[in-house]
C-alpha cells in the first residue's frame, strides 16, 4: 500500500465510519481496486478504526467526561441516569463481543470475498434507512437495557462488509422507537469499548508472536498516514453525522447504498 492509497483510504473510512454508507464497505472496495490481498486491508481497516474511535472520543468527550463522573459519583443514586447508561452500552457490547470471541475467522474470511457481499449488505443498509425514514414507532423517552441489547444486535451483525454499523444502529433504534436526539451519540460510543478492546487484543498478540498485527506490505509510514487521515475527517464528519441523524435526513443515503450497491451486483456479474 503506498502513501497515497492509504491517505486516501484513511479520509474514506474517517468519513464512511459515521456516515451510514458503511465504513468497511467502502474499504473493501477500495482495497479490491487497489489490488490489495485480504489480511493487508484487514489489518489497515483495524488501524484506521481506532483512528475513528479516537476522533469520537474528542468530539463526545463532554458525554464521556460526564458519564464517567456520575459512575463513580458515591453521592448520586445507585441507578442513576449515568449509571444506566454506562449499563446500557456494556449490554450493548454482549453481541458484538459474542461474534468476536467465537466468529472472528468467518468474519475475516468474508472481508477477503469480493465484492458480491459488499453489494448485498450495502442493498441492506439502504433498506433498513429508508424504512427507519418512514416508521412512525411510539417514542421512547430513553434508551432501556432491552433497546440497548437490540441496537447491540445490529452492531454485531454489522460486521459484514457493505452493512452499515452506523446506518444499522441508528436505523434499529429510530425503528424500536428511540429518539433521534440520543440514538447518534449512543451509537458512536457503543463502539468504543470493542473497538479498542480489539485493538488491544490484536497488539497483545502481536507482542506474544502470534499473527496479531501482521502488516504485510504496508509500511509504518503508510499506516499513521491513513490513521491520522481518518482522525481528522473523522472528527468532521462525527459532528456533522449527529446534525444529519437530528434533522432526519438519512433517507438520501440510504437511495446512496442502493444505487452503489446495486452497482457493485452489476460490476460482479460483468
Amino acid at each position: 500500500m503506498s502513501e497515497f492509497q492509504a491517505l486516501l483510504m484513511g479520509l474514506i473510512q474517517g468519513l464512511t465510519e459515521y456516515l451510514p454508507v458503511s465504513s468497511s464497505g467502502h474499504l473493501t472496495i477500495c482495497g479490491t481496486f487497489f489490488g490489495l490481498n485480504g489480511e493487508e486491508n484487514l489489518t489497515f481497516t483495524v488501524a484506521v478504526h481506532v483512528a475513528t474511535v479516537l476522533s469520537t472520543i474528542v468530539i463526545l468527550w463532554k458525554e464521556i467526561v460526564r458519564i464517567l463522573i456520575g459512575i463513580f459519583d458515591t453521592s448520586a443514586p445507585l441507578w442513576s441516569p449515568e449509571r444506566r447508561y454506562a449499563a446500557c452500552i456494556l449490554v450493548s457490547m454482549i453481541p458484538v463481543g459474542i461474534v468476536g470471541l467465537f466468529f472472528k475467522d468467518t468474519v475475516e474470511e468474508i472481508f477477503g470475498s469480493g465484492l458480491t457481499i459488499v453489494g448485498l449488505c450495502l442493498i441492506i443498509t439502504a433498506a433498513l434507512l429508508i424504512m427507519s425514514h418512514y416508521a412512525r414507532p411510539r417514542q421512547k423517552e430513553n434508551i432501556g437495557l432491552k433497546e440497548a441489547f437490540i441496537i447491540g444486535l445490529a452492531q454485531a451483525v454489522a460486521v459484514m462488509p457493505g452493512l452499515s454499523r452506523s446506518g444499522s444502529t441508528i436505523a434499529t433504534g429510530q425503528l424500536i422507537g428511540c429518539k433521534k436526539e440520543r440514538i447518534a451519540e449512543f451509537s458512536f460510543l457503543m463502539v468504543i469499548p470493542p473497538i479498542l478492546g480489539e485493538a488491544l487484543l490484536d497488539i497483545l498478540k502481536a507482542m506474544k508472536g502470534t499473527e496479531g498485527l501482521a502488516t504485510g506490505n504496508i509500511s509504518v509510514t503508510a499506516l499513521a498516514i491513513g490513521f491520522f487521515a481518518a482522525f481528522l475527517s473523522g472528527c468532521a464528519a462525527c459532528k456533522w453525522m449527529i446534525s444529519l441523524v437530528k434533522k432526519g435526513k438519512l433517507v438520501w443515503f440510504g437511495l446512496y447504498c442502493a444505487i452503489v450497491g446495486s452497482g457493485l451486483l452489476i460490476y460482479s456479474l460483468i
